[in-house]
């Protein structure tokens, strides 16, 4: 099996790529000129926008995994043209090139609706508002309307390996005034490569899966476990389940996160 990541050089896919060449996968990795991989990833230098890159990339590979993402920018032009039409070009030159490929591509818990009344169900409707979630519920839909053998995985907050991501919580709080009982499900990196693993495998084929641990956190609780407390709060928490997804899906399919608490991440020096 020869597979292709993209984003392959960001804070999932980094990790993602160092694992699956630790377990002996052949991987291509398509990265920007300059940009390094792990030791026995083969790099193919070009972007989303080059069409001769693509083809070259997607070329005798036998799946994709698709990470490649805009995400921290204001720019909302950036996040549509990275997110959507982007993914537009890799799945166009895949039906070009290796049309029987299986295509996992990485989605966002964010999709769900800030007022849900659950935590998110993968066959809720969703109505997301800001760019970054919108643009994945479009490349989803492009990718779900392809033709291709595809899977979405919708990643929650995910964490560990020393990625700085739970660091970043106390001022994201400060910055967006967000409640300090507000909770997240979350994801070691550990499991994002056990879930596409697993969906490598082909159990997820047209499937939209959400990939969570078993313990929801509070931004209180991560910001202590980084060594950072924020003010605590009585005041009513509005939008309870926003952050929050089932996970009973992924569980039906096989998937067990091996690090199934963020407190065992602690303890594990795994952070």
């Amino acid at each position: 099996m020869t597979i292709l990541v993209t984003g392959g050089t960001g804070l999932v896919g980094s990790r993602l790529l160092r694992r699956l060449v630790d377990a002996g996968v052949d991987c291509r990795a398509l990265v920007r000129p300059g940009k390094q991989v792990p030791a026995g990833a083969s790099p193919v230098e070009g972007d989303l926008f080059d069409t001769n890159s693509l083809k070259r990339a997607v070329e005798g590979v036998s799946a994709i995994v698709h990470l490649a993402a805009v995400f921290r920018t204001q720019n909302e032009d950036d996040i549509w043209r990275g997110n959507l039409d982007g993914t537009k070009n890799l799945i166009a030159a895949t039906k070009a090139h290796a049309p029987q490929v299986r295509f996992i591509m990485a989605s966002t818990g964010l999709v769900y609706d800030a007022d849900a009344s659950h935590p998110g169900l993968e066959d809720d409707a969703t109505h997301p508002k800001l760019a970054y979630p919108a643009s994945k519920i479009a490349a989803e839909n492009e990718l779900r309307s392809s033709g291709l053998n595809w899977s979405i995985l919708r990643l929650p907050f995910v964490y560990g390996d020393g990625d700085g991501h739970l660091a970043s919580v106390p001022p994201l709080v400060a910055r967006f005034k967000w409640h300090p009982a507000k909770t997240f499900s979350l994801a070691h990196h550990r499991d994002v490569a056990r879930a596409v693993g697993l969906a490598l495998t082909g159990v997820m084929d047209e499937c939209i899966v959400n990939i969570t641990d078993d313990a929801p956190t509070t931004l209180y609780e991560m910001a202590s476990l980084v060594g950072s407390p924020i003010e605590p709060s009585a005041e009513p928490l509005t939008d309870p389940w926003m952050g929050r997804m089932d996970g009973s899906l992924s569980r039906r399919l096989g998937f067990q996160p091996t690090v199934p608490t963020v407190y065992q991440a602690a303890q594990q020096g795994i952070l």
